[in-house]
């Protein structure tokens, strides 16, 4: 059944205030519909502000904060876009820290528009195949990531995308990424 696919699968979102909407919420609904839990971890306690473009929209509760997080109890973690979100938390060191962790375990994570700026600042895409949006293509070139202009690319345990209107492919991939993950998790037990 669909919505059991990703049963017992915990996913950490990433994210802070000017976070793209469609970029969090859309991902995580497709999340949940294939039975994943999902946990949004922001620097500060208590909503974060989502925004179109620049347009102040929705906000969403914070689940747990960078400092409550415990890496190690998550499974996969997704990071959504908006260019001000993507700013502030690439310069947390904790969430710097939290992606480092689940890339030394090879858990999945899934990025999106100007989310790659924290895997730059944790110096996560030397040698990585990704996408962003088009805006930070030498961002990412300059850090040592072969940057190609795709709706989504997959390199090992990350999968990148460039903006919403490839939200919908990069949702079937990041929902493919973390069943073949936990194939891989039950294989090698």
């Amino acid at each position: 059944m669909l919505s059991e696919r990703l049963t017992g699968v915990r996913v950490a979102i990433l994210a802070t205030d000017s976070f793209e909407e469609a970029e969090l919420i859309e991902p995580r609904k497709a999340l949940q519909e294939a039975g994943a839990k999902t946990f949004v971890i922001a620097p500060h306690a208590g909503e974060i502000q989502a925004v179109q473009h620049d347009r102040k929209t929705l906000k969403v509760k914070v689940d747990q904060t960078l400092a409550e997080a415990d890496p190690q109890k998550f499974d996969a973690v997704l990071i959504p876009g908006g260019r001000v979100n993507a700013e502030a938390l690439r310069k947390d060191l904790l969430a710097q820290d939290f992606v480092r962790n689940m890339d030394q375990r090879r858990l999945p994570i899934a990025v999106i528009c100007h989310g790659p700026w924290l895997l730059i600042s944790a110096n996560l895409v030397k040698g990585r195949h990704m996408t962003s949006y088009k805006a930070i293509e030498d961002d990412l070139s300059k850090a040592g990531a072969h940057w190609r202009d795709s709706e989504v690319v997959r390199d090992g345990n990350l999968l990148s995308s460039r903006q919403p209107s490839d939200i919908p492919r990069f949702n079937q991939e990041m929902v493919n990424l973390l069943i073949d993950n936990q194939a891989n998790t039950y294989i090698a037990a």
